[in-house]
């Protein structure tokens, strides 16, 4: 195998784990995109096969979400929703409960990234206005984001990915996900008000404006009516879901309210260049046998990634040490059927819950609330994130088992 393109494969997916490159301003989407540059450069592969390796497919289903939340996030959506959640009169545990209902069913639909960048200043706003300890309502947006997310095959990046990957029925996989994902919601609210029973309530200073965008009826609605109607089409149109993304993104720009630009600059540019820049380096070194040669050592070491309890456990893994779309994107390669997708998908959103880096989802949360001046550390994350996961994932680990026996 060519020496450069194994430096800097290994240097790619370490700074996944790092986060970017030590003692520069390189976060993971930049060191993708240097290594990208670096193998093309150095004529690792050809500008035609690095143009082949891109999932354009993935990359159009994962735009035309991000367009459809930006027209909800404009149209003040998110903040009217949290607003009139948190001013109902309920009792802490009952307004954890709707949180993280709408954070769930949210996200299964509008990627939990965005949910959650779009959901915590508002939510933060409003326990501070109501002397509510915002730390147990904000960890369980993230946890719930994650969940409800791991029901449908748009709810994040790498679910999109394995969909359009491995060309999975978006029924087949509701039905499969579903019943998992209702059920973790139920465990994120027992594990937190188990946690938090008697620290519901903190003394705190009125809070400031969050300057989010002010609600627009018509705006909000035609960005829902445009998403109902996009979710219909994936149920039950035999079109291909990129294009259906994509027409619901045509129709949305064209307005004569908010300008394209605006609705652009809320799209998740460096996500996107993070899928652009994996699907090259993969391709690098897959062309220059780099799988093959992992699948034979895998092998000679006794361990399978056909077998699904390894490759479940694999993923939850992997998922925690690089990020899940790096790990989907590191693991689709040496994954073969179809059957594997729900499995891929489920255990690695799942166990983005673990510690805050396990999902970008997490360090949303956690970064505004610190931006806000309020602490999220890893141990107060964990102490509701690692129970969760752990229980989360074996219940998904049961459920499949039983499906596929059912089968």
């Amino acid at each position: 195998m060519n020496a450069l393109i194994i430096a800097i494969y290994i240097c790619v997916y370490l700074s996944m784990l790092l986060g970017g490159i030590p003692g520069l301003k390189v976060d993971r989407t930049g060191a993708a995109l240097l290594g990208a540059i670096i193998l093309l450069a150095g004529r690792c592969l050809t500008e035609q096969q690095a143009l082949e390796s891109i999932d354009v497919p993935t990359l159009a289903l994962l735009f035309g979400m991000m367009v459809i939340s930006a027209q909800l996030r404009l149209g003040g959506f998110y903040g009217r929703i949290t607003n009139r959640i948190v001013n109902h009169n309920l009792s802490p545990s009952l307004l954890l409960a709707s949180v993280i209902g709408f954070g769930g069913a949210l996200s299964a639909f509008l990627t939990n990234d965005v949910v959650c960048l779009a959901v915590t200043p508002s939510l933060i706003q409003l326990c501070l206005r109501k002397k509510l300890n915002p730390v147990p309502f904000l960890i369980a947006l993230a946890c719930a984001a994650n969940i409800g997310s791991a029901a449908t095959l748009i709810g994040n990046p790498q679910n999109i990915l394995i969909g359009e990957s491995l060309h999975l029925s978006f029924n087949g996989y509701l039905l499969i996900a579903l019943p998992i994902c209702l059920l973790g919601l139920i465990v994120v609210w027992g594990v937190l008000v188990f946690q938090y029973q008697e620290q519901w309530s903190i003394e705190s200073e009125p809070a400031a404006d969050d300057g989010e965008n002010a609600f627009s009826s018509w705006q909000t609605g035609k960005g829902l009516v445009v998403l109902t109607l996009l979710v219909l089409g994936f149920m039950l149109a035999p079109w291909p879901r990129e294009l259906l993304a994509l027409g619901a993104a045509g129709i949305l720009l064209f307005s004569r309210t908010f300008y394209s630009r605006n609705v652009m600059g809320l799209v998740d540019w460096p996500l996107l260049v993070l899928f652009i820049s994996l699907f090259i380096v993969n391709q690098a070194f897959q062309l220059a046998g780099g799988m093959d040669w992992i699948m034979a050592r895998t092998h000679a070491a006794g361990i399978s990634l056909e077998d699904p309890g390894t490759l479940f456990l694999s993923t939850a893994i992997l998922s925690n040490l690089v990020s899940n779309v790096p790990a989907i994107m590191l693991l689709l390669p040496m994954t073969e059927g179809s059957e594997m997708g729900p499995l891929l998908a489920i255990s690695s959103t799942l166990a983005g819950n673990f510690i805050i880096v396990g999902s970008v989802a997490n360090i949303i949360v956690v970064e505004s609330a610190r931006l806000a001046g309020i602490k999220i550390d890893f141990r107060t994350h964990a102490r509701v994130g690692v129970p969760v996961t752990i229980i989360t994932l074996s219940v998904a680990w049961i459920w499949l088992l039983l499906f596929d026996s059912i089968r």
